[in-house]
């Protein structure tokens, strides 16, 4: 009798440190895979969980003997000990003896009765007709409570307690130590290869954005469309990417001084991987270029700096304005209604050699500024060095502003840049992800700032793919003695575009539907599903969503300008290897000869000489990339040479669409013969809408005149 005691007692033992591993790991690490066990699941049903469980026990087989023994002779007796204990853990007054059966991975019970062998017997061979009711009430109690939602914010930095408040205000699940099994949202402090093991769920950065995002990139993804569409990317100030164009820079301004003499332009330097303002100085001369190691000269963007900005109390001032990429395919983004206009703490003055380095004067960088003793932390969101954005509007309303044209040209320069940006965005994602290799969908907030010129013109100054979500600043308490204090302006702003991203990203509560918007163009709308009383008080007690979509919304306004994506696409059929972003010069060949480009007076010998002359130029100017062969970039370039040589006496942008045509008429006619390559959603394989760019079915819409955005008053109110 002693040695069956201890044998129970030992057991008991066991059981109660799996389980008190177990409640640990939920609390810590919260793995997915130790599920939480009912408290009415059998004696039986636990100790196949001891066997299984994390910690890698396992007994002999005495003792496997034994407690089978154990199991036929007191079975009955140890099972109820354990209904006592669910009925004392979870207060309810009566307890089954039919155990329930967790299945991992899943929020189901099944529920039946335990077999000799110790598995549980499901309702469908069980004859009761009760039974098979019981489980239909299950299951419907189940599918009205609906599982929180999880977040993995192991890798979030300084995003990180913006992100903690969202995610309570949301009543999401939080895992900040990471989890063994996969959660529905990765939220990525740096890059998406913060975590390279992911391979599902939702990360909320792209492949590659940190790269496109670089000054001299995002320079030349600019200018590829303002040469094809000079008028509708007047918005970026005329730039040179160095040290590659240091002789054209010194060239042109020389020339510009010699035809007039009273010209005094200015010139902002911003090296190409910098940040916070960091290394950004003004300059009225080439010659004043800074070099390092006394030769060469730093990469970096030189730009036209703009002298005649708006002012507000005599301050110089941008806007940072939040932008959501919610997918590339198809295109979806979303601005947020409120953003931060953040303030020089040095009245302006048109720029001198006297002033020009007056950082706290020109600069209107937070991080610069926030060091000058002219600057002010402020409770309000209408004064300080840091305000909101819509106090700044409702003060130049009260001037006779026309905020709704404002904001229609803001959200025209924000689709366009994004629209430039895509091409090479999709090259990055399938080269991180390829067709028919598991992986995450993606997601990224950008941060958008915009100057307003004197006359209320926007220009984009930078976009930035780490915006800070900082909600607090640094505030010095005593002498050299600093401390975090919370940020109103920052917490209204930044709280509330985290939170509405997160609920536009719901995996379980996301439902788009066509809605008419005032203009009779179908808008997309989205909807919070609930699934239970306490979700709908949940979307009750939230403020509505912060983030406006203006994209697919305005497609008919803007999909004319992704002619470059559509060159991406044919850049994108013809590479190949999977992960590779460099076309070959077999692929390239095959692009020639697929499309029909070649003829008697253009050979595939003159194919080749393209190539290697295009090849070689931008791997000089490109010098650490360590991949060989011809980037999309330079390939776009090779097909603006085709369209100008098949089709002269154009305008380029006629050219290309042109050239389009007959490349997808060609390619489109190869694809019926042919089996259909496997396509991969480039993020939200869910939406219903598709924004794909459109494709000229003649040379009249091409030459057309394309108005500019007209947006509807009450879009524009929106804010």
């Amino acid at each position: 009798m002693s040695d069956h005691y201890e044998r129970v007692k030992i057991e008991l033992q066991q059981m109660k440190e799996v389980e008190n591993e177990a409640a640990a790991d939920e609390e810590q690490l919260s793995p997915a895979s130790v599920s939480p066990i009912p408290a009415d699941v059998s004696f039986t049903a636990r100790r196949d969980l001891s066997k299984s469980s994390i910690n890698g026990r396992s007994r002999s087989k005495s003792r496997s003997k034994a407690d089978g023994h154990e199991r036929q002779v007191n079975g009955k007796q140890l099972t109820d000990l354990m209904l006592q204990k669910s009925d004392y853990s979870q207060g309810q007054s009566r307890v089954s003896n039919e155990p329930n059966l967790h299945i991992k991975g899943t929020a189901k019970l099944f529920k039946g009765k335990t077999a000799a062998n110790g598995h549980v017997e499901s309702c469908k061979r069980q004859t009761d007709g009760k039974c098979e009711h019981h489980g239909k009430e299950d299951e419907s109690k189940v599918a009205k409570k609906r599982r929180a939602v999880t977040v993995d914010t192991s890798k979030a930095k300084t995003s990180l307690e913006a992100l903690k408040m969202s995610i309570r205000q949301l009543k999401w699940k939080e895992f900040p130590m990471g989890r063994r099994t996969a959660c529905d949202i990765y939220w990525h402090g740096v890059s998406f290869h913060d975590n390279e093991n992911i391979i599902s769920g939702q990360v909320n950065k792209f492949p590659g954005m940190i790269e496109m995002l670089r000054k001299i990139n995002l320079s030349r993804a600019v200018r590829t469309m303002q040469e094809l569409f000079p008028e509708e990317y007047n918005f970026y100030p005329r730039s040179w990417i160095l040290p590659e164009e240091y002789q054209l820079f010194s060239t042109q301004i020389r020339l510009l001084k010699d035809n007039d003499s009273t010209l005094k332009p200015t010139y902002i330097v911003k090296p190409d991987s910098g940040s916070q303002g960091d290394g950004i100085y003004l300059i009225r001369d080439p010659a004043d270029l800074r070099v390092i190691s006394g030769s060469q000269i730093k990469q970096a963007v030189v730009q036209e700096y703009i002298q005649k900005p708006l002012l507000i109390d005599k301050l110089k001032f941008d806007i940072r304005l939040y932008v959501l990429v919610r997918s590339l395919e198809p295109l979806e983004i979303y601005i947020a209604k409120e953003g931060l206009s953040r303030f020089c703490t040095e009245p302006y003055q048109e720029p001198s050699q006297k002033n020009l380095s007056h950082v706290f004067m020109h600069l209107t960088n937070y991080s610069l500024n926030v060091h000058s003793g002219n600057f002010v932390h402020s409770d309000s969101c209408s004064t300080g060095s840091k305000r909101t954005f819509s106090s700044v509007l409702y003060r130049l309303a009260s001037k006779g502003v026309d905020i709704k044209k404002v904001w229609s040209d803001i959200i025209a320069l924000v689709i366009k840049t994004v629209i430039a940006l895509v091409p090479e965005l999709k090259v990055y994602y399938q080269a991180d992800i390829p067709p028919g290799k598991p992986g995450p969908t993606c997601f990224q907030i950008l941060g958008f700032d915009i100057l307003l010129m004197k006359n209320l013109k926007p220009v984009l100054l930078e976009v930035n793919a780490n915006p800070s979500m900082r909600i607090e600043h640094e505030q010095e308490v005593s002498p050299g003695v600093f401390e975090y204090v919370p940020s109103p302006v920052d917490e209204e702003v930044k709280v509330g575009v985290i939170r509405d991203t997160l609920r536009l990203m719901d995996p379980a509560q996301r439902k788009q539907h066509v809605t008419s918007s005032t203009d009779g163009s179908p808008e997309e709308a989205i909807v919070v599903e609930t699934g239970s009383d306490e979700k709908e008080g949940l979307a009750d007690s939230l403020p509505s969503l912060c983030l406006k979509q203006v994209f697919p919304k305005y497609t008919k306004q803007f999909n004319y300008l992704r002619a470059v994506e559509r060159i991406a696409a044919i850049f994108l059929r013809f590479l190949g290897v999977k992960g590779t972003m460099r076309l070959g010069p077999t692929s390239f060949r095959t692009f020639i000869r697929n499309c029909k480009l070649s003829n008697s007076s253009f050979s595939m010998a003159s194919v080749d000489i393209l190539y290697i002359d295009i090849t070689r130029r931008w791997a000089g100017m490109l010098p650490d990339s360590r991949e060989a062969g011809m980037c999309l970039q330079a390939f776009i370039e090779a097909f603006f040479y085709l369209a100008a040589r098949r089709f002269k006496a154009l305008p380029l942008r006629e050219q290309v669409h042109l050239l389009l045509e007959v490349c997808e008429g060609a390619l489109e006619g190869q694809s019926h013969s042919e089996k259909p390559r496997p396509h991969r959603s480039h993020t939200n394989p869910a939406s219903s809408q598709s924004s794909a760019p459109t494709t000229f079915s003649s040379p009249a819409l091409t030459r057309r005149r394309h108005r500019p955005l007209q947006l509807s008053a009450k879009a524009n109110t929106e804010n």
